[in-house]
């Protein structure tokens, strides 16, 4: 008979912090949340650090990227996640779009040539425990050397600083 409980990893996580949902990846890597971080095998990335994940089910593979700085790859983590681990993928996706949703204070885009333009976002640790971090993502074809374009971004901080109570 299988046993109900769900096997906790052998995840070493930073003082006052929890495990809330983790997945196995074979062998002894495990991924793992808390509530303020996700633990990969390579170490621990602040949520407000995560871009973005994706779950592709099919292939059983979990890609996360980190946010990155303009010119310079953007680090990306990619997972092979054993049929066996299926259900414990899913609740980790659930956990890790939750945080990421919730370190986000601001994402507002602002055209600059047409629809493309810049988006001025503002991120902080969902425990509010850290300070705001400002980022720009540039649309395809913007040029951020541009010195209309730098222009446009600055002014659109500016404001966005001042709506959020930042300055």
């Amino acid at each position: 008979m299988r046993s109900l409980r769900r096997t906790r990893p052998p995840v070493e996580v930073a003082p006052g912090e929890r495990l809330l949902a983790w997945t196995a990846l074979g062998d002894d890597d495990w991924l793992a949340g808390t509530r303020d971080a996700l633990y990969l095998p390579a170490g621990r990335v602040p949520w407000e650090r995560v871009e973005a994940a994706d779950w592709d089910r099919d292939e059983g593979r979990l890609r996360v990227s980190e946010v990155g700085t303009w010119g310079e790859p953007r680090p990306v983590h990619a997972f092979a996640i054993p049929d066996s681990s299926a259900r414990d993928a899913d609740r980790l996706l659930q956990l890790l779009r939750e945080r990421v949703t919730a370190s986000v204070l601001l994402s507002r885009h602002v055209p600059v040539s047409g629809r493309r333009g810049v988006r001025v976002v503002a991120r902080r640790a969902p425990s509010g425990r850290s300070p705001v971090t400002w980022l720009y993502e540039y649309d395809e074809g913007i040029d951020p050397d541009d010195p209309f374009v730098r222009a446009a971004a600055e002014t659109a901080l500016a404001s966005a600083k001042s709506d959020v109570g930042v300055l």
